[in-house]
């Protein structure tokens, strides 16, 4: 997985300080090995880019990182959680087109 400078990358460490952005924060649980979540990494880098001074906007590995992963209750990839001043906002399962994300992010900011 290729990492922008606008994508960032949550771990079990560092998640709960990231996620206390004054900006939206959107994750993308995923896994290299999940075919849904290869699709919706492109679309995840563009909306990085895109709203980079708007929102923060990063991936967590759940192989990697499982204790950040069960605790949000996430059972499926690639699962995708906005944060709002640190607090679960909204949450989709599954893949979800790029337009749709970006209207999803753009009611939060």
């Amino acid at each position: 997985m290729e990492y922008t400078e606008n994508l960032l990358k949550f771990t079990d460490a560092n998640f709960e300080d990231l996620i206390k952005s004054e900006m939206p924060v959107l994750v993308d649980f995923y896994a290299d090995w999940c075919g849904p979540c290869k699709m919706l990494a492109p679309h995840i880098s563009k909306l990085a880019d895109e709203f980079k001074d708007r929102a923060a906007v990063g991936k967590l590995n759940v192989d990697d990182n499982p204790e950040t992963a069960e605790k949000y209750g996430v059972m499926s990839i690639p699962t995708l959680i906005i944060f709002k001043d640190g607090v679960l906002a909204e949450k989709k399962v599954g893949f979800v087109r790029y337009d749709e994300l970006k209207v999803i992010l753009e009611k939060r900011l």
